[in-house]
């Protein structure tokens, strides 16, 4: 398991839980996806989990999952594994920052639900494109190799 972390988030320093077992384990799985994904594309990088994310000039976010373009290193992905002790800093916060950022893509994994809500930036902001469960498909077309089974994600 993780320590505790800080996040600045719109100016305001954020401390966040030690991540449980169940969220890290989310983690590693969706990583692993994600790097096999990457297999052959040269345009994006998968950065180490919760490393830190310059994502506005009064924000410095570290989210679960990162990919940045190599071109710019700006981010292109975010993906927020939700914690339900401190969901409100996932889901509001800093999904407010990643729109302002002009995130290309979000997704906010649920384990509460076992679904996915996938988000893609757009020119009014973040735009909810879909919520995936089951056995619905998580695929990501900067990403052709990525096709995550949801329930893989959740499983155990």
């Amino acid at each position: 398991m993780s320590d505790a972390y800080e996040e600045i988030v719109d100016g305001q320093m954020v401390l966040r839980f030690p991540p449980n077992q169940r969220h890290e384990t989310i983690c590693s799985r969706l990583h692993a996806h994600v790097a096999r994904g990457l297999t052959g594309v040269a345009v994006a990088r998968l950065v180490e989990l919760r490393s830190p994310i310059q994502a506005g000039p009064n924000s410095t976010v570290r989210p679960d999952l990162a990919l940045v373009t190599i071109a710019t290193g700006k981010l292109f992905l975010a993906a927020e594994v939700i914690s339900s002790d401190d969901h409100h800093t996932d889901t509001v916060m800093k999904k407010q920052v990643y729109e302002d950022a002009n995130v290309p893509r979000l997704w906010m994994i649920d384990p509460r639900y076992h679904n996915v809500e996938i988000y893609h930036g757009s020119p009014y902001g973040l735009t909810l494109k879909g919520i995936l469960a089951g056995r619905d498909i998580l695929s990501e077309q900067l990403l052709p190799e990525l096709k995550v089974v949801v329930d893989e994600l959740f499983a155990g």
